[in-house]
């Protein structure tokens, strides 16, 4: 097993940048100091099963590189960043092709996930490995309703309600499947997972931690500077 790992970091971040105001791509918004993507980065890299590490970026971003690259606690296993595109499987796709051909595994995350810890990381590897796919997910704790025009239509168990997160694991052959047959189909999923489940196969769930927030608006990040207050605290 040879895993490598894609860190996604070419959207946009409207929201985010609509409630902070003028600000940079999302990924190299400034957390407690560091950019975004420099903390998803340096999380990843703490992982041994992780040989290598893309990440996948906004052309208007390239520039800044050298100075993220320079935040990281160990850029060795880092890649040059590669350009992504309009959809999330565009940068997918554009990710995949800069792994060496020995990859057998990838790992998907988000740039805007700069919590996740080590821990889970390794868990959610150590599942793919066994099971070929894998994601990190929290169970819910609302109540959630399918809605159509309005009006619920469904109330799904709460028990069987998990929230999903990233990194997401796969074999790379099953994930480059499934993203021609997205494309092939006309498919444009919310994350990976949902695509590969789409092949039939069995993508399997492993508990995350909640605090592994994606920073989508200034009040996540405002959160994220509290959690990781809290964690130098407790440490």
């Amino acid at each position: 097993m040879r895993v490598a790992a894609l860190v996604l970091g070419a959207g946009e971040g409207r929201r985010l940048r609509a409630t902070l105001g003028t600000a940079p791509p999302k990924a190299l918004v400034r957390l407690s100091g560091r950019s975004l993507l420099a903390r998803s980065l340096d999380a990843l890299a703490s992982v041994r099963e992780i040989e290598r590490l893309v990440p996948v970026l906004p052309t208007d971003a390239f520039d800044a590189w050298p100075a993220i690259r320079a935040e990281l606690a160990d850029a060795s296993r880092v890649a040059a960043p590669v350009p992504g595109g309009a959809l999330r499987q565009d940068s997918v796709r554009a990710g995949l092709a800069a792994l060496a051909p020995e990859v057998t595994h990838v790992a998907v995350h988000d740039a805007a996930r700069p919590l996740v810890r080590a821990a889970d990381v390794s868990r959610v590897v150590a599942a793919a490995a066994s099971h070929g796919a894998a994601l990190l997910a929290a169970e819910v704790a609302d109540t959630i309703h399918l809605v159509r025009g309005g009006r619920v239509v469904e109330t799904p168990p709460r028990a069987e309600c998990w929230a999903a997160q990233t990194p997401q694991v796969f074999r790379v052959d099953w994930l480059r499947e499934a993203l021609a047959k997205a494309a092939a189909d006309g498919v444009v999923g919310s994350d990976d997972a949902a695509l590969v489940a789409r092949l039939g196969v069995a993508v399997h769930v492993v508990p995350g931690d909640p605090t592994n927030l994606k920073i989508t608006t200034a009040a996540d990040l405002a959160l994220a500077e509290a959690l990781l207050e809290a964690r130098g605290a407790a440490a």
